[in-house]
């Protein structure tokens, strides 16, 4: 029997006439992600995406596990294609649900009659397929109320697909729909996460991560790299920039006062960020992890500091998160065990003792304008070196 999978969408089934372009995103998304997981057919019908693997020697769970990392994907349904005939439905649909049937206890049938030429309604179809499944399995009894599988009939254009209960996708939309943006990346779990909550509302996602050798390791570096690879399944590939930061850190330390250096810091590392995302081009805002309230850096007042020496748009995604929540989402996206790898990145090695929590923005730019970082801002830009992290 003929297996294929169906990708089933929510919100851009309600794009109305920019639907079409959202379809195309997703496909291209699909098509990159299973490109190396062997050959695949993908159409599209009906706000559904048919992924059809081709071949003898096809790994279905691997597309399954592939897909339900793509954004826009609401639930993921591995079908039997039947031919559209009820005698064909009632013989091979109990024997494509045979394994989950029989490990249960109840069932329910449920049809969906999207071609209406089809001579059963839902109703006949339900009755219909219910008698076979309880001649082929007579352990089995009905109910309709809270089943422990449900076997779902959907008599569609071509074929009349045969699935049990589906699973979840990454909902959200798909990459590349919403422009790009410059995720800074540091070694802890916030922003990889935020970063992945920015791609599943549509976004680009590129990073960009400070080091302080000798301060910070090699293997503080690689540990981010870790975390951008384990974010490509959902991201799609990133472009890895990494900024040398000792210098700066340095200069902070010798002329600024210490109760301001994390904020002064930040607000330096934004202002290359942006100019790196002008040596770009088409980046449209910058992501942070930042929760409102976690450290002293991340109080309100404090970012309204950060937020004044920014150009272009700050998404903080976690904002208003606690940090279980963040938690949770690390790891159901597979980053937590790297982020809490003990190898310290750039912004915990000159932490100060009592760092300010209510700076104003007079008192920050004047510490910073004390100072000419200028050169030093132009030579860490000019030192930044790319890498492309590709998935798989």
């Amino acid at each position: 029997m003929k297996e294929i999978i169906l990708c089933k969408y929510g919100e851009i089934a309600l794009k109305g006439l920019n639907k079409s372009t959202f379809e195309s995103m997703m496909v291209k998304t699909i098509k990159r992600r299973l490109r190396s997981a062997g050959e695949f057919k993908v159409t599209r019908s009906q706000s559904t995406l048919y992924v059809e693997p081709l071949g003898e020697d096809v790994d279905v769970d691997e597309y399954m596990e592939r897909l339900s990392k793509v954004f826009g994907i609401v639930k993921l349904c591995r079908c039997g294609a039947l031919e559209k005939d009820i005698r064909v439905i009632c013989e091979k649909a109990p024997e494509y649900a045979a394994e989950a049937l029989e490990n249960a206890r109840t069932f329910k049938v449920n049809a969906k009659r999207s071609d209406k030429a089809f001579p059963y309604k839902s109703p006949e179809i339900c009755s219909e397929l219910g008698g076979a499944i309880l001649d082929k399995f007579p352990h089995l009894k009905v109910d309709v109320h809270d089943p422990d599988v449900t076997v779902t009939v959907e008599v569609r254009e071509d074929h009349a697909f045969v699935h049990t209960d589906p699973i979840d996708g990454a909902g959200g939309i798909p990459v590349g729909s919403s422009g790009r943006a410059m995720l800074l990346l540091s070694g802890g779990i916030d922003s990889p996460v935020a970063g992945y909550m920015m791609a599943r509302r549509g976004a680009v996602v590129e990073a960009i991560h400070f080091e302080a050798p000798p301060y910070t390791s090699d293997r503080a570096r690689m540990k981010v790299e870790s975390l951008a690879k384990l974010m490509t399944p959902w991201c799609g590939d990133i472009k890895f920039f990494c900024v040398p930061f000792t210098e700066i850190q340095l200069l902070l330390k010798k002329n600024c006062p210490e109760e301001l250096f994390t904020i002064l810091m930040r607000r330096l590392m934004m202002e290359i960020a942006q100019r790196v995302c002008d040596k770009e081009g088409d980046i449209q805002a910058l992501i942070t992890g930042e929760s409102l309230g976690q450290v002293a850096s991340q109080t309100m007042y404090a970012m309204v500091c950060t937020d004044a020496a920014c150009r272009m748009p700050v998404f903080r995604p976690c904002v208003g998160m606690d940090k279980s929540e963040i938690v949770d989402i690390a790891r159901k996206i597979g980053t937590f065990e790297t982020s809490i790898l003990p190898y310290e990145d750039c912004c915990t090695v000159f932490t100060p003792k009592h760092p300010k929590t209510r700076p104003s923005v007079e008192e920050v730019e004047k510490a910073q304008n004390s100072f000419d970082f200028e050169p030093y801002i132009q030579k860490a830009v000019e030192e930044t070196t790319v890498t492309l992290i590709k998935n798989r």
